[in-house]
């Protein structure tokens, strides 16, 4: 096989393979994800602007990708790295393949490399940044973009959608105000589907605007880069705190911890894949989770802050969930609406649902609602419709 591109890592590893989608040079943090399906939620995931994804399944692009099943209209994911690409999808869903979408969206590929040995190297070296580029670049070359490349820290600027938009559904018994640093399209689906309409908010939309909207709850969603950097979504918190609901995932369970005097920190190489333990200290019980951060909650910090902690990673026993009973705010690391991964946590959104409607002990004993499965097939639910 003849090779016609590379990854550069910035610590002068290469790893030769041969391209698919968009064939421009990009410089990503190198992450993994452990997921065996959704590779299309995977790459319209907002988390991962900024990031190229080493998938450690090995085949990835045999069932294409289907229109209902993106996770964001516009993916920003930096890179795709795989063992085996298939360019012949075999789905009767599927209305474009892989490749087609990563070029549309200026997503370079790399396939045909050894992604168990990259993989083993940012678990012991931990994650890396690196380049794309073409077989034939010089490694100095290579080399001096990546270190030319400034690190981003407008992540959620990026992502982040300008103006307001809604997604409502019939018959609707709460309005919920979601701040947007890279929504996940199945975290509104999830609160349709509870009979919540939502009004999706830019990142640094102020406090004043969201009392004026008179909101049930407020929903701070996932996103992109370091929590530090989105300072508006910090300050939104601390205004907010004890007035509504709230209820935070992934970036938002950071900004929650940060607004409430806690710290965050860098993970080695993260937690990205659908397979997680996570254990529950309020039921004892044990949920398999998706997961996708580069960041973790440090769980000293949290001393004084008001916020108890109510779920953490059987792995690594960092923190995976906190709450403030009297202030009916809570958070959680992981992914409950999933897309893909486990659906054990979905009952988090009944919690809030139940926060909302003044029964704080009803989220725990609803049964979680089935929405979607890993791999872009629709098992149930409702797909709310985004409007400006």
């Amino acid at each position: 096989m003849e090779y016609n591109r590379k990854l550069v890592l910035e610590d002068g590893a290469e790893y030769y393979g041969t391209g698919f989608g968009y064939t421009g040079d990009a410089v990503c943090e190198i992450v993994f994800n452990t997921s065996m399906v959704g590779y299309q939620e995977i790459i319209s995931d907002p988390s991962y602007t900024y990031q190229a994804v080493v998938m450690t399944y090995p085949l990835i692009g045999n069932y294409g990708t289907a229109d209902e099943d993106y996770e964001t209209k516009n993916p920003t994911i930096g890179g795709l790295i795989v063992r085996e690409y298939n360019d012949l999808p075999s789905n009767f869903r599927y209305t474009k393949t892989l490749s087609e979408v990563m070029e549309e969206y200026k997503i370079p590929g790399l396939a045909g490399i050894d992604t168990r040995k990259l993989t083993r190297s940012i678990r012991d070296l931990g994650s890396r940044r690196g380049i794309i580029t073409n077989a034939d670049t010089p490694t100095e070359e290579a080399l001096e973009k990546i270190k030319n490349t400034p690190v981003p820290h407008d992540a959620v600027a990026h992502v982040s959608c300008k103006k307001r938009r809604y997604s409502r559904t019939a018959n609707a018994k709460y309005n919920v105000v979601a701040i947007d640093c890279g929504i996940k399209l199945n975290i509104i689906r999830s609160l349709n589907a509870r009979g919540c309409n939502v009004t999706v908010m830019p990142y640094n939309t102020s406090a004043a605007e969201v009392e004026k909207m008179k909101p049930d709850g407020i929903f701070l969603s996932n996103g992109p880069g370091d929590p530090e950097d989105v300072i508006p979504v910090i300050d939104l918190v601390k205004k907010l705190r004890g007035k509504y609901p709230i209820f935070g995932i992934c970036l938002g369970h950071q900004m929650i911890c940060l607004a409430c005097g806690a710290e965050t920190y860098k993970l080695k190489f993260g937690h990205r894949g659908g397979n997680h333990p996570v254990k529950n200290l309020e039921t004892g019980k044990i949920e398999i989770t998706s997961q996708n951060h580069s960041y973790a909650v440090n769980e000293k910090s949290l001393e004084n802050t008001g916020l108890k902690v109510t779920h953490i990673n059987l792995l690594d026993n960092t923190v995976e969930g906190v709450s403030d009973e009297k202030s009916k705010m809570f958070s959680v690391q992981y992914h409950p609406e999933s897309a893909p991964g486990p659906q054990d946590s979905a009952y988090l959104f009944d919690k809030f649902i139940a926060l909302m409607g003044g029964n704080e002990d009803a989220g725990n004993r609803l049964r979680p609602y089935c929405n979607r499965s890993g791999g872009g097939v629709r098992l149930c639910g409702h797909a709310g419709v985004l409007s400006a």
